[in-house]
């Protein structure tokens, strides 16, 4: 069945982790690891562990696949199959992570649909992955989309989702218990509220320098994707008490009339859930990457960061006569992608943006975040074109980690773009999934 919600899905030039482009260098390997779903492009996902290396993806007959191999040994795989599906959504994205045991939790393949969990035993071994057939609700797991695994303050193991539709959806967060191995309700109440009339669409938690996990998001009135609106901010220490940016304290569930509004960007003003990203300058202060129209209609880049007991806000793009102008519902081949801004050059700040598939480097003043430079500069694409085959219609895909030392660990493949959540006519010929491995980045 065709849902209605619609979703960004990231291509590789605009990596799904952030970890920079610039100064890697080329691969020290290169590994195939094996023949996948090309019909359409959803997130796939990596994760290292004290010694293991962990891949999770949809094979070529769409069925979902863990393999792990040693970190200092190359080639030694091990596979396993686990029993879900994918169909056509591109919303149907792979979450893993492992506690602190060592035992590999993993979550995928849910658009409004039930509880899609696995775990392994402590140590990780993939073929010992079983269903976990109940978190903590069974009336609340019907429905579950987005998962995503962190960590708290105490490195225990926090996964949130949302709970309902697009429009009509809650965000939930619960705690893993090692000992018992057992979810539990991380707050008594959802963060936020969407009273049955909207749902916010979240970019983080994200661990910043002043210790805050920091959040922003906006809220959906429908499955539409134009009617997305109202920019907004939270923070907290534990995840449990949030407060405005101010610090002052935030009751639970946040609804839309008590939430800290950054940008009061209207449905229709060309904001879009998942661009809106957080990073910060070299103070550590936040500042969030967004786009919404100018006065002009044409879609612009603009920054937030919270100063003088206020918001301040800057458009860093001058684009004419363009404009996206998304609209509908499904998952969208998207025109733009934007990062988080972070320091560059001494007083500026850094702010990568991907339009068009043409990455750009714009920076603008560290301390008037006005702009300063756009330029077109190579994206993680320019990378492994010479690598991959990419055939008419597709797109290249990326998703990376690194280990305890440094060494950064790519897995890119290629599909084809969202289509709307809607089937082809024809099942395409499956791609190769690659493992690019490359040695730290040098000071």
């Amino acid at each position: 069945m065709f849902k209605l919600c619609q979703f960004i899905v990231m291509v590789l030039t605009a990596s799904f982790s952030g970890l920079a482009v610039a100064g890697v260098g080329a691969p020290v390997s290169i590994e195939a690891i094996d023949s996948v779903w090309s019909g359409h492009t959803v997130p796939f996902a990596i994760s290292t562990g004290k010694d293991k290396l962990y891949l999770a993806y949809y094979d070529a007959n769409r069925q979902l696949t863990v393999a792990q191999r040693p970190l200092n040994a190359p080639s030694h795989w091990v596979y396993h199959k686990l029993d879900t599906w994918l169909g056509w959504d591109s919303h149907n994205l792979i979450a893993m992570a492992l506690d602190s045991s060592g035992a590999l939790h993993i979550a995928a393949n849910m658009h409004v649909d039930p509880l899609t969990m696995f775990r392994s035993d402590a140590g990780g071994d993939v073929r010992n992955l079983r269903r976990v057939p109940l978190m903590v609700n069974a009336a609340r797991e019907k429905a579950m989309t987005y998962p995503v695994f962190l960590k708290n303050q105490q490195g225990q193991l926090i996964f949130k989702y949302r709970d309902g539709s697009s429009g009509r959806g809650n965000e939930i967060y619960t705690v893993y218990d090692e000992k018992s191995q057992t979810w539990a309700a991380l707050t008594d109440s959802p963060l936020v509220d969407g009273e049955g009339k909207r749902n916010a669409y979240f970019m983080g938690p994200v661990k910043g320098q002043d210790g805050y996990f920091h959040i922003a998001w906006v809220w959906r009135d429908s499955p539409s994707a134009e009617s997305n609106h109202d920019l907004s901010y939270a923070k907290s220490r534990d995840l449990v008490h949030w407060e405005r940016a101010d610090g002052s304290a935030l009751s639970l569930p946040i609804r839309l009339k008590q939430a800290e509004i950054v940008d009061p960007v209207p449905a229709g003003g060309g904001m879009i859930n998942n661009n809106t990203v957080i990073g910060f300058d070299e103070d550590g202060r936040v500042i969030i990457t967004y786009h919404k129209y100018d006065a002009a209609g044409n879609t612009q880049i603009w920054l937030a960061r919270y100063e003088d007991k206020r918001w301040k806000l800057r458009q860093i793009s001058a684009w004419s006569n363009y404009r996206w102008d998304f609209k509908g519902t499904g998952s969208l081949n998207s025109e733009i992608f934007v990062e988080g801004a972070r320091p560059g050059k001494p007083g500026q700040l850094q702010v990568a943006v991907t339009r068009l598939g043409q990455r750009l480097e714009l920076s603008v003043d560290a301390s008037t975040l006005e702009g300063v430079t756009e330029k077109p500069v190579p994206g993680v694409a320019d990378m492994f074109s010479s690598y991959l085959k990419l055939a008419p219609g597709m797109q290249i895909n990326t998703v990376e980690a690194s280990d305890s030392k440094g060494k950064i660990y790519r897995l890119a493949w290629t599909a084809q773009a969202p289509h709307r959540d809607l089937p082809l006519t024809e099942i395409l010929p499956a791609t190769d999934l690659k493992l690019f491995v490359f040695n730290p980045e040098k000071p």
